[in-house]
């Protein structure tokens, strides 16, 4: 079973698993495919969390590659740039958007070499045969989808004082002549995009590996545009370039184990609000109910506040775990909820882009691979000749020195980013994670709860409505209706709703019963979610 945002990336990789491949060659062909097909919510210039889980090798782990500060930052370089904060009070504003759009707001890329990696260490088909796909699809084109438009033209996500997502598609020059019209506005649905460029570039890595990219001709290429234009990213910061790959983050939830990713991704917090919810009889609550609302608002006020001013990278922050994942802890923070207590958020933290993909596969062999990958806050550069946009991860560091979330040289943001596999008693029954910037853990952790306490399958899980408390006022979609929350308004609570139906995330997961059956969830409305089971 193979479930993705993307239908041309899912064929891909079924196409792969069909041929004999596991978990991670189907996780590497969709992965690629998803650049391709959806270039400003992906890209190998980007960066991620892959969970892989492959039973049969012994293996068990989770391969970091969050984007890193190049060398040339230092921590006080924007901070008399600062016009203020956004209309939202969720982010800030530079002069000129420097952290926000172009060459200064590209950090150090890790997803092409965290692809090779996981390749290396655990594929099976030779990697020609993983990366291909991609490239013929750059070569003959793709059709663009209601999904991608909407994502390119939808500028009420954008946090007001942020650059909009159709000026990032057009910024450079090639940009605007792939994906734009004469006017200079984004292809319609239906459009066929080619990028000649992008596919010379996958058949370059596909005969030479990763290291044309880190170390060759690649680099080359990416130092001397970043130098050109006044970019931070250089050739050595390539070089030094490492991934990471850690055990899982473990926790626990009636009885269930669930295995996550460690700081910088959002794991903890996905663990943090589980113990808290533990805590609390949900079902009888009722679902979406105002009490049900309410508690699990509190929850997530309390674990965001627990991020933003602790959670960063362990390698420049110490980040309390083992408090933060404590159940003494939850309890504590529990009762308070219980007893009415509220959260202030103070809104500090800068903001996270939803231009981001996830993929799930589950193969015969048991194996499963859940994966995020991200360009962040697209940064718009596109170097000449080779066809993938950049990361636009500076964006979401803190222009004031001294705070968790400084710019530091090497230092990784924070992302919410959180791939999770569910067992029972050792065996796998939930595979999930998302897209979505800010609400990844949000959508995550309402899906697990929607599995877990109320018994609805996978695909449910996914579809039933969701909100989400990441300040002060709390977001809730338009299938939530108004007579839910009307006695939390009086009581004092701030509401945004949501336009659309569909939103907190896009969930995908992948369910397995007790022979290993696999049951396929894609958030099909929120874009163009596909399943796609292969006997």
């Amino acid at each position: 079973m193979i479930v993705s945002l993307q239908p041309d990336a899912v064929e891909a990789g079924a196409e792969v698993l069909k041929a004999g491949g596991n978990a991670v060659d189907a996780a590497l062909a969709c992965a690629f495919v998803q650049t391709v097909v959806d270039p400003l919510m992906c890209g190998i210039a980007g960066f991620g969390s892959a969970h892989v889980y492959l039973p049969e090798r012994g293996v068990h782990e989770v391969l970091d590659f969050h984007g890193r500060v190049p060398a040339a930052a230092t921590p006080d370089m924007w901070q008399d740039r600062i016009v203020g904060e956004t209309d939202d009070g969720f982010g800030f504003v530079l002069e000129g958007a420097v952290n926000d759009l172009g060459y200064q707001s590209v950090t150090t890329p890790g997803t092409l070499k965290a692809l090779g990696e996981l390749h290396e260490r655990h594929g099976t088909l030779g990697w020609p045969a993983v990366v291909e796909p991609a490239a013929g699809i750059a070569e003959e084109g793709f059709v663009v989808t209601p999904g991608v438009h909407g994502y390119w033209t939808r500028d009420v996500d954008n946090a007001p004082g942020r650059v909009k997502i159709r000026e990032r598609l057009a910024y450079s020059e090639y940009g605007r002549r792939i994906y734009c019209d004469e006017a200079g506005q984004p292809l319609p649905v239906g459009a066929t995009v080619r990028n000649p460029e992008l596919a010379e570039t996958f058949r370059r890595v596909a005969a030479g590996g990763t290291d044309i990219f880190y170390h060759g001709e690649i680099a080359d290429r990416i130092d001397a545009d970043m130098r050109d234009n006044g970019g931070l990213l250089r050739r050595q910061d390539l070089e030094d370039y490492r991934t990471d790959t850690t055990a899982p983050l473990w926790g626990s939830y009636r009885g269930l184990d669930l295995a996550t990713c460690r700081p910088p991704g959002g794991g903890v917090m996905l663990i943090e609000m589980l113990n808290m919810l533990e805590c609390f009889d949900l079902r009888a609550m009722g679902h979406n109910s105002p009490e049900y609302i309410r508690t699990l608002a509190e929850v997530m006020k309390i674990a965001t506040s627990d991020k933003d001013e602790h959670v960063g990278d362990p390698r420049f922050v110490e980040v309390p775990l083992e408090r933060l994942t404590d159940k003494g802890y939850a309890t504590e923070r529990a009762a308070f909820i219980a007893q009415g207590g509220r959260t202030h958020v103070e809104r500090l933290a800068l903001p996270e882009s939803s231009g981001t993909t996830h993929l799930c596969v589950a193969d015969a062999r048991g194996g499963i691979v859940t994966m995020t990958h991200s360009l962040g806050m697209m940064s718009g550069v596109i170097t000449p000749g080779l066809g993938f946009m950049y990361n636009g991860c500076m964006a979401v560091f803190d222009p004031r020195p001294g705070r968790t979330g400084s710019i530091e040289p090497g230092k990784s943001r924070f992302s919410s980013l959180c791939p999770t596999i569910v067992f029972d008693r050792g065996r796998p029954v939930l595979a999930l994670g998302a897209p979505g910037g800010t609400q990844i853990a949000m959508g995550v952790l309402q899906a697990m709860l929607n599995f877990v306490d109320f018994g609805m399958t996978p695909q449910e899980a996914v579809l039933a409505p969701r909100f989400s408390a990441t300040s002060d006022t709390i977001l809730v979609t338009a299938r939530i209706p108004r007579y839910r929350y009307r006695e939390l308004e009086s009581a004092g609570y701030s509401f945004n709703r949501s336009p659309y139906s569909y939103q907190i995330a896009s969930v995908h997961a992948i369910g397995l019963d007790e022979r290993g059956e696999p049951s396929g969830a894609a958030d099909i409305p929120y874009g163009d979610g596909m399943a796609l089971r292969v006997d």
